[in-house]
């Protein structure tokens, strides 16, 4: 009996830890597309507000992630501090396609 709970247990932690990197993947993609909307409008200060916002969900879905996706993870991560770098420096086209990039990555980590 012992052991049914055991591997019951087991397979609930690695299905909570999928849920908590999607659940997290979303709310990156959300911010990023976000992100990009802003960008296009010109909106530097918003475009990094949400970019910032993105790459914290970006981070916590990578800590759980692995293989494949979390490569895509940590690739849309360096894309979006890219983004929030020219941001900051009010390069807003840079870092719309930097913020561009991190979306394609985010929905190539859910496939």
């Amino acid at each position: 009996m012992k052991k049914i709970a055991s591997v019951f247990a087991g397979l609930l932690l690695c299905l909570s830890t999928n849920v908590f990197a999607e659940e997290h993947a979303d709310q990156a993609l959300e911010h990023a597309s976000t992100a990009v909307v802003h960008g296009k409008a010109g909106h530097a200060p918003i475009l990094v507000e949400h970019a910032k916002a993105a790459l914290d969900h970006t981070l916590a879905a990578s800590i759980v992630a692995k293989s494949i996706p979390k490569n895509h993870l940590n690739a849309a991560a360096d894309s979006l501090q890219k983004a929030i770098d020219e941001g900051n420096l009010g390069h807003v086209q840079p870092a719309t396609k930097s913020a561009e990039e991190a979306v394609e990555h985010i929905k190539a980590s859910q496939k």
